[in-house]
């Protein structure tokens, strides 16, 4: 029985590496990573989450055991329940992220048993971050001798940790660390600056690239914050490549889009919190640009703002942008690019073209040519619905509108699309959407008032659709898989408190009622359910197959079990209801035959235990294959590898009093074992 050894360098920052020693020193098998493993956050750099593996298939998932569990919640000061890591595996080690300190983990990618674990305390500098918690996973170099994990701490800092013993890599940065606050073209306080990211570092040859997220804020404050500008490193030494502005600086390429004089200098975040695709061949990196504050409103950043909202492809050694696609002109629904574009080679017009897919929150599959930015099918602009009525506001009179593939969630809210279960709850339904201003995708937020409207209605709420966990790839059918959710939030727009924002109007939660007032339904602002109920009509997630060859959907299901707050709610009692899918920030994986997705949410399972189910879908036809249960939610994405001849799906599973874990499925000992074929083959 080894004895934890624990080793402490003291830096500016306290940092600890527990090992088991005879395993930490031992050598990783020879060779460069397989086919049988999983490589990247997303499986590979075109982020496509494909594995070409089929030892676990359509006749066998429903026999899945479970081979191992690893407990996170000792992890840090307090559990962690809402853990988001996807792990990697390289020849026979998982590596992830885990707790609520952010410490990254070895394990054996066959038992779980761990090999080392990493550490960084960070005090208030993570107390203060605005991205805490696990993260969303780590990334892998090797130069074929010396290989290396990497991360971005809490407190956005860049970690180079020794792939076989987890210490820092003394010849990246110092001592292994580069403090990202710092050679960011602007000044950022090392301790409070609400800058940060949970998202993995992309790693791209020896280029690492590096995004920033800034605080979730519904009401942005006073104080000031940062830009949230995109670098790339040298994966050996730590030193910073390049730099892109984001929000361009004065004679730079985009910076007379923020049309008032000193807007773009004040601006702030406009960062890459999403993963980054890149195609080593291109030589070009894809980043997916979020939205300046506030949200929901624009007041402050007149214009279309580039490259807020936006697809940017730029040179992966240089940082120079090549071609950028406005996805959104002076978004005010938080529709910011949420996830990694997919890279892929689809046939089109007799020809195999170099493209792109972007899933969106706005449920539009974006699809370009990746080497030029042009779309594959026209993207038309649109006329946008009539202007909203906030003071100062700037509406885009038109909105890039894909015309193929149509959008995979509903967009709107009307008649048609909310409840219907029974005549009277529809007609409950009905009253509660007359009360705010409603309608098309791209309807604009409005002043809330008592004795007016409460507002707008946004179908495909600000987690709607599709969010950071992102969609998944098949090469083989040139299928994209997306998971969305359906859901709807109110955007009531009112002055803002003296003192507490830049801005004269934000989005408020709720607002004052006049003293007894009340709906003469009994709905107060801010509702969007019906009884207890959902607004809008299930499927309330779903998962949708969409064929790139043509655009069209090859299929669409409900995925999750109805919840039991609607299966066991009373006015729904006697009606045969089918199933509804549940709401999650979710995505799935494909496998040679499979789509694999967990349940979002707690249901209660025909045993009567509490927990979730794993699914797997026939990937040509979106027939259910089979189920095996989880203790827990889908928090994570599946992940699958081979070791030592047996295929392991392993996923982050957490929830309500349920701390974050990874639990590793496979089959039982015995069943057959197909041998893997090469991707492409």
């Amino acid at each position: 029985m080894h004895r934890l050894n624990r080793r402490v360098m003291m830096t500016s920052t306290a940092v600890a590496a527990i090992a088991l020693p005879a395993l930490a020193q031992a050598p990783l098998p020879a060779g460069g990573p397989r086919e049988t493993d999983w490589l990247t956050y997303g499986n590979d750099l075109a982020n496509t989450r494909y594995a070409p593996l089929d030892q676990i298939n359509a006749d066998n998932f429903g026999k899945l055991e479970i081979a191992w569990r690893f407990d996170t919640a000792r992890l840090g000061p307090y559990p962690e329940f809402r853990y988001e890591t996807t792990p990697i595996v390289i020849k026979g080690r998982l590596y992830a992220t885990a707790g609520s300190r952010r410490d990254v983990v070895c394990l054996d990618a066959g038992t779980g048993e761990v090999q080392w674990l990493w550490r960084l305390d960070e005090g208030k500098r993570a107390q203060n971050a605005p991205r805490r918690f696990s993260g969303r996973g780590l990334s892998y170099w090797t130069d074929g001798n010396e290989e290396r994990i990497l991360y971005v701490s809490q407190g956005y800092r860049l970690v180079a940790l020794d792939a076989k013993t987890g210490l820092p890599c003394p010849g990246f940065g110092e001592n292994g660390i580069v403090d990202l606050k710092k050679d960011n073209d602007q000044e950022i306080d090392p301790d409070g600056g609400e800058i940060g990211l949970n998202a993995t570092p992309t790693v791209a040859g020896d280029v690492v690239i590096v995004g920033m997220a800034g605080a979730a804020e519904v009401v942005p404050g006073t104080k000031p914050r940062a830009k949230g500008y995109v670098r790339g490193f040298d994966a050996r030494t730590g030193k910073r490549l390049w730099i892109f502005h984001t929000i361009p600086r004065k004679g730079e390429f985009g910076y007379d889009t923020w049309l008032r004089p000193g807007e773009a200098e004040k601006a702030s975040n406009t960062g890459c919190w999403a993963q980054i695709s890149v195609d080593p061949e291109l030589g070009l990196a894809y980043l997916g640009i979020e939205i300046p504050p506030a949200d929901e409103v624009g007041i402050h950043r007149q214009g279309p703002s580039l490259f807020s909202g936006s697809l940017v492809a730029v040179d992966l050694h240089t940082g120079q942008r090549k071609w950028h696609f406005q996805l959104v002109h002076h978004d005010i629904w938080d529709r910011d690019v949420p996830c990694a574009a997919i890279l892929c080679d689809i046939p089109h017009e007799g020809k195999i073209v170099k493209a792109l897919a972007q899933p969106s929150k706005q449920a539009f599959l974006y699809v370009l040519n990746r080497e030029t930015g042009e779309p594959i099918w026209p993207i038309v602009e649109r006329k946008a619905p009539l202007p909203g009525d906030v003071p100062g506001e700037w509406y885009s009179p038109t909105q890039p509108i894909p015309t193929k593939p149509a959008p995979y969630d509903v967009q709107a809210v009307t008649a048609d699309t909310i409840i219907d279960f029974t005549p009277e709850l529809h007609a409950k339904g009905l009253q509660l959407i007359s009360y705010y201003r409603h309608g098309a995708v791209y309807t604009p937020p409005t002043l809330a008032t008592w004795s007016g409207k409460w507002g707008t209605l946004t179908s495909l709420a600000t987690q709607g659709g599709t969010n950071w966990a992102g969609g998944c790839y098949d090469p083989e059918s040139h299928i994209v898989y997306a998971f969305s959710e359906t859901t709807v939030s109110p955007t009531m727009i009112v002055p803002s408190v003296p003192g507490t924002s830049d801005y004269e109007y934000v989005r408020a939660r709720s607002f004052p009622v006049p003293k007894g007032a009340v709906s003469p339904d009994g709905f107060k602002p801010g509702d969007v359910t019906v009884d207890g109920l959902p607004l809008m009509k299930p499927p309330y997630g779903r998962i949708t197959a969409i064929d790139l060859t043509s655009g069209d959907f090859a299929w669409q299901i409900a995925h999750g079990e109805t919840p039991d707050e609607i299966r066991n709610h009373p006015a729904l009692k006697g009606l045969n209801i089918p199933r509804t899918g549940q709401t999650g920030l979710i995505g799935p994986t494909v496998t040679r035959s499979l789509v694999i997705c967990g349940e979002p949410q707690f249901t209660t399972t025909a045993t009567g235990q509490k927990g979730a189910m794993l699914r797997a879908y026939d990937k040509a036809t979106g027939a259910e294959r089979g189920a095996v249960y989880m203790p827990a939610p889908q928090t994570g994405c599946p992940m699958t590898y081979m070791h030592e001849g047996r295929q392991y799906i392993v996923l982050a599973i957490s929830g309500r009093d349920h701390p974050g874990e990874l639990i590793a499925y496979r089959l039982p000992s015995g069943e057959a074992q197909p041998t893997p074929r090469r991707r492409g083959a």
